[in-house]
């Protein structure tokens, strides 16, 4: 049997309340949004390049997001010691490009692994705790505003990328 990837239910962001509520809602809907684009979709569909002369395919965003999760949060903030998400001899692009639709269904799992365990890596800090990178002094809050930036860039992305290709469009 072929994997497909699962209907999602998406989170509404919230529309009033503290900064916490309102920034991990508003992450939330633009995750479960990136996966909403990949619903129904199998391996080879995931893994297709609709809008050449890009590379780009929903597969290599749920890659890309799945190591960006990690870095910002496991790694950078919290300071946890877990190795990348993709070896990096392959290159920094490996994500993108590494992509086998037969490991489609491990790529997806490892993005919902990971945003649930970047919940957990943050879940007792505040907005204002900090760490360095760079050299540079970022906070919690700098990584949830990235984090939401990064998701609606490439939500954007794959919105073209699944109208190409099957001509689903919304939501």
């Amino acid at each position: 049997m072929t994997w497909t990837a699962p209907d999602v239910t998406r989170t509404t962001g919230p529309l009033a309340g503290g900064e916490r509520e309102m920034l991990a809602g508003y992450l939330a809907f633009y995750r479960d949004s990136l996966l909403l684009k990949c619903a129904g979709l199998d391996g080879r569909q995931l893994a297709e390049a609709t809008v050449p002369p890009s590379n780009l395919t929903l597969l290599g965003l749920v890659r890309h997001m799945a190591k960006v999760e990690r870095f910002w949060f496991r790694q950078s903030f919290a300071g946890l010691g877990v190795p990348p998400v993709y070896d990096p001899a392959r290159g920094k692009d490996a994500d993108y490009e590494d992509l086998d639709p037969g490991r489609a269904e491990e790529d997806y799992t490892r993005l919902v692994e990971e945003m649930r365990l970047a919940d957990r890596a943050v879940a007792g800090a505040g907005m204002d705790d900090t760490f360095l990178w760079r050299g540079a002094l970022c906070s919690l809050r700098m990584v949830h505003i990235h984090m939401i930036a990064e998701y609606a860039r490439h939500v954007g992305h794959a919105d073209l990328l699944r109208e190409r290709l099957d001509g689903v469009t919304g939501a």
